[in-house]
């Protein structure tokens, strides 16, 4: 029983969000969520999770195709020689380091 409460302590609501709507989002909203079985409250709450998700993993996922994803791979697996100015770069980045 003591397993039970502690994951019911952890996953208690106790933030809300809040939003105003205008009639006509409120009721598709409303109709969206009697089609799925589920209040407006659940639904709401669902598609921003939703859309949160799919956001985050837009924005941390980089997906390349075709010429762009042969380029990629090549550069990582055979990186150029750093060129002159990139040496350079390098070695004062090392003596501000105090390398």
């Amino acid at each position: 029983m003591r397993h039970a409460a502690a994951i019911d302590r952890r996953s208690r609501k106790e933030e809300r969000l809040e939003a105003r709507v205008t009639p006509e989002q409120k009721k598709m909203i409303a109709r969206a969520a009697a089609l799925r079985g589920s209040s407006v409250t659940e639904f709401v709450v669902a598609s921003a999770q939703q859309a949160a998700a799919d956001t985050i993993k837009d924005f941390e996922l980089l997906t390349l195709h075709d010429e762009a994803r042969d380029v990629f791979v090549n550069g990582v697996l055979h990186p150029p020689v750093p060129n002159e100015a990139a040496r350079k770069a390098a070695q004062r980045y090392k003596e501000q380091l105090g390398r």
